[in-house]
C-alpha cells in the first residue's frame, strides 16, 4: 500500500507570530485558502466563516493563508489582519502570517499544495487570491477550486460533506 504525502509535516506561523505544525488538524477535513484584505474576492471571508459553522462540528477547518502575490492587494500584517478578517466579516477560522503562494519562494505548504510531484494527487497553482485546496482527514489534497467558486456553492458543500463521511 503506497503512503500518500501529507500537510501535517508543515509548519506555519499563527499571526502572534507562534509556529504551528498543521498535525494539530490531523483528522479534520481542511480547505486551505490564500486570502487578501484587498480584493474583489474578499467577501468570501464571511462565506468561508458560515462555511465553517455550518460542518465545524462535524470536523472541518479552513485555514486562512493571507498573500500579497496578486496585485499586491494584501497590505495588513500580523495582528491587524486577524482584527480586519474578525470586525469586517466575523472569522473566527485560523488565519496564519501572510506567506507567498507562487514562484520558487513560495511558502513549502504552498509549493506542496500546488505540485503533484510533491503531494501524490494534482496539480493547482494558484491564479489569483482565494483559490482553495481540499484536504481529507488523512492530510491529502484531494482537489481544488479557483477564486470563482464561491465557498457556498454546492459544488463545494458536496465535497466537504462527501469528505466528513469517510472515515469517520
Amino acid at each position: 500500500m503506497k503512503i500518500s504525502p501529507t500537510i501535517y509535516p508543515f509548519k506555519v506561523k499563527l499571526l502572534n507570530g507562534k509556529e504551528q505544525v498543521l498535525s494539530a488538524y490531523s483528522d479534520k477535513v481542511l480547505l486551505i485558502v490564500n486570502t487578501a484584505s484587498g480584493c474583489g474576492f474578499t467577501p468570501q471571508l464571511e462565506e468561508l466563516q458560515r462555511l465553517r459553522e455550518e460542518f465545524v462540528e462535524d470536523g472541518f477547518e479552513v485555514l486562512g493563508f493571507p498573500s500579497n502575490d496578486f496585485g499586491k492587494q494584501e497590505p495588513l500584517n500580523g495582528e491587524q489582519l486577524g482584527e480586519f478578517c474578525q470586525v469586517n466579516y466575523g472569522v473566527k477560522f485560523p488565519v496564519f502570517e501572510k506567506v507567498m503562494v507562487r514562484g520558487e519562494v513560495a511558502h513549502p505548504l504552498f509549493k506542496f499544495l500546488r505540485d503533484k510531484k510533491l503531494n501524490g494527487h494534482l496539480n493547482s497553482t494558484p491564479r489569483w487570491n482565494f483559490h482553495k485546496y481540499l484536504v481529507n482527514r488523512n492530510g491529502e489534497v484531494v482537489d481544488y477550486f479557483y477564486s470563482f467558486t464561491k465557498p457556498s456553492s454546492s459544488k463545494i458543500k458536496k465535497k466537504i460533506q462527501r469528505l466528513l463521511a469517510e472515515n469517520k
